[in-house]
C-alpha cells in the first residue's frame, strides 16, 4: 500500500517521540502490506477498527494512541486522516475526518 503522507506521522513523533517507533513500525507495515479488502486488514490487525466512510481506526503503542486512515483498496492507497492521543481522538468524529 502507498500511505499519503509520513509527515503527518513525523510531525506527530517530534511531539510524542514515544510514538515514534510504534509509528514507524505500522507505516513499514502498511507500506508492505496488499491489502485488498476490510478482512485483509483485520487479519494483520486484529484491534483494527472499520468506523465507515472507508476510514480505519488503528490502535498504536497498546491504544496511547489512535491513527485514522482512509483506504481506496482499489487504488492501493492509504490517506493519513488523523494522529493524536487517545483524549484527542475523543473528542473527534472518526468517520468525519
Amino acid at each position: 500500500m502507498r500511505v499519503i503522507a509520513i509527515s503527518s506521522l513525523r510531525e506527530f513523533w517530534e511531539k510524542h517521540p514515544q510514538a515514534e517507533t510504534p509509528l514507524r513500525s505500522w507505516y513499514a507495515d502498511a507500506c508492505h502490506a496488499d491489502w485488498k479488502t476490510p478482512s485483509d486488514i483485520k487479519a494483520a490487525h486484529r484491534n483494527a477498527s472499520f468506523v465507515g466512510n472507508n476510514r480505519i481506526v488503528f490502535n498504536i503503542k497498546g491504544n496511547d494512541y489512535r491513527l485514522i486512515v482512509a483506504v481506496h483498496y482499489n487504488r492501493g492507497m492509504l490517506y493519513i486522516r488523523f494522529v493524536g492521543t487517545h483524549a484527542e481522538y475523543d473528542a473527534i468524529d472518526a468517520g468525519k475526518v
